[in-house]
């Protein structure tokens, strides 16, 4: 080959190195410079054959170079596709959620709406199945007329307390009443055995409202409060012209709270800062008489609040502490309380086979029984009178009934044999109604019968305060525990 040959042969040889942007021009190129070699001599017809081979081998580089760029174009065109795809799915989602919003505002919207005028209208429909009953929608209607046509000025409170008063004396049972918000906070003390207050005691004397009794570790006391103080300011408030109830509503208030009292002292005005805690009532107090070298325990049970039990307790084991033969469980004008409290007392005394009491509804009775192991024999003595009711009279005939060495002692109680429940309203007052008949242990119903003691003996009115040793019931009570 020619030295011109093999220049040409270099020269396209190293044409196949330029890069894949400029092929396609530079292959036009080649193909034109072989046309016109075709008229040149045979030495130019080697050159054009050795350029026609490194035209063909540039020519399937641009192939080759063609099918990548159709490849990227149509994997382009996929991921294309693909991102609308997702966009369309993702479209698809966002509106299948809105929906689902939608719904649930619709839904929500409709209930308050239903539930708003319901409340607006007093009108009592049907709900969850439970149908109201015509005389309900006749006291209704009577309810909204006088609220609406009435032509003077109406009382909502006062009409549906005097509605629901009229309903439970309609019942004609004597247990079940309607207390109004003025007395409901004492009768819920009484269940309960614990208020919110100072700790004292106030009454009526003849140079003022005098303090008559201070609890022991109450605020009334840690303040410095005294018994025959005379309380003449509350709040800075001159209470002078005061009755004793009036007072003792200015002085109730929050727990945590203070108040300002101002007592005369010795002729002398001195202000109390007390701040109100809550106050446990002591139901529940003893004593220890000895007689022909013996030793009889006094247990005396005002009634039977929530608090009872554990104060009962409390003052048996001090008593037992103190080794007692026997003991004297005195329940006299006690008017009775918590059912519970009552049972838990007795099953200090009781073993498990020993019924209770029990307790009839709609006529089925049920029988209750003690629940502790522990049977205490010692000689008791028990006493009772027309004050003793209830809870007190469960408590009677089941010593009567059941307890080997027990003696009822005093007079006939006051026969009270059912069980009531109580409903706190949002007005401040209270419902209290019959719900069960309970029976003595044997069976028996005493309502209105009361029970009858072992041993009569009737206390005249000298002798009132519980414990006095000058009682009659207590001295024969001693008499007999001491034989």
């Amino acid at each position: 080959m020619k030295d011109e040959d093999k220049k040409n042969v270099k020269k396209v040889n190293s044409n196949k190195k330029v890069s894949t942007k400029k092929n396609n021009a530079k292959s036009t190129n080649i193909k034109k410079n072989v046309a016109a070699e075709k008229k040149g001599t045979t030495s130019k017809r080697a050159k054009i054959e050795s350029k026609t081979d490194a035209t063909k081998e540039i020519d399937v580089k641009t192939e080759t170079i063609k099918d990548k760029d159709i490849m990227n174009k149509k994997a382009s065109k996929k991921s294309k596709k693909e991102k609308k795809k997702e966009r369309s799915e993702k479209a698809d989602r966002n509106f299948s959620f809105n929906i689902t919003e939608v719904v649930f505002i619709v839904l929500v919207s409709i209930s308050f709406g239903i539930i708003v005028g319901f409340i607006l209208t007093y009108k009592r429909s049907p709900i969850l199945g439970e149908k109201v009953s015509d005389e309900l929608n006749e006291f209704i209607q009577v309810y909204d007329n006088i609220r609406e046509n009435y032509y003077g000025e109406v009382d909502d409170k006062k009409l549906i307390d005097s509605a629901i008063s009229g309903m439970v004396g309609s019942l004609e049972d004597p247990n079940s009443t309607f207390i109004d918000e003025s007395i409901s906070d004492e009768f819920n003390e009484s269940i309960t055995g614990s208020y919110v207050g100072i700790g004292a005691s106030i009454q009526q004397a003849d140079d003022g409202i005098k303090v008559v009794e201070v609890f022991k570790d109450s605020p009334a006391d840690k303040a410095g409060l005294k018994v025959d103080d005379i309380v003449v300011k509350v709040n800075g408030e001159d209470v002078t012209k005061l009755d004793v109830d009036s007072i003792a509503d200015l002085v109730k208030g929050e727990a945590n709270t203070t108040v300002k009292i101002t007592i005369l002292r010795k002729e002398k005005e001195k202000t109390l800062k007390i701040t109100r805690k809550k106050i446990e009532l002591e139901s529940v107090s003893s004593k220890v008489f000895e007689k022909n070298d013996k030793k009889i325990g006094y247990i005396f049970i005002e009634s039977f609040p929530s608090n009872v039990y554990n104060q009962f307790k409390k003052e048996l084991t001090a008593l037992e502490n103190k080794k007692i033969d026997s003991l004297i469980i005195d329940v006299r004008n006690n008017p009775g309380g918590q059912l519970s409290q009552v049972k838990k007392v007795l099953d200090l005394f009781f073993d498990k086979k020993t019924v209770l009491y029990q307790i009839e509804n709609k006529g089925e009775a049920k029988k209750y029984y003690a629940t502790n192991n522990t049977k205490r024999t010692y000689p008791v003595a028990v006493l009772g009178d027309c004050g003793s009711a209830s809870a007190a009279e469960i408590l009677i005939s089941c010593f009567k009934d059941n307890y080997k060495d027990a003696t009822f002692i005093g007079e006939t109680t006051y026969g009270k044999g059912t069980v009531q429940k109580s409903i706190e309203l949002s007005t401040g007052s209270s419902v209290k109604y019959t719900s069960q008949k309970w029976l003595t242990s044997k069976g028996k119903w005493i309502d209105g019968e009361g029970i009858e003691p072992d041993i009569k003996v009737y206390l005249n009115g000298e002798y009132y305060e519980p414990g006095n040793e000058n009682d009659k019931q207590i001295i024969k009570a001693l008499e007999i525990l001491t034989k």
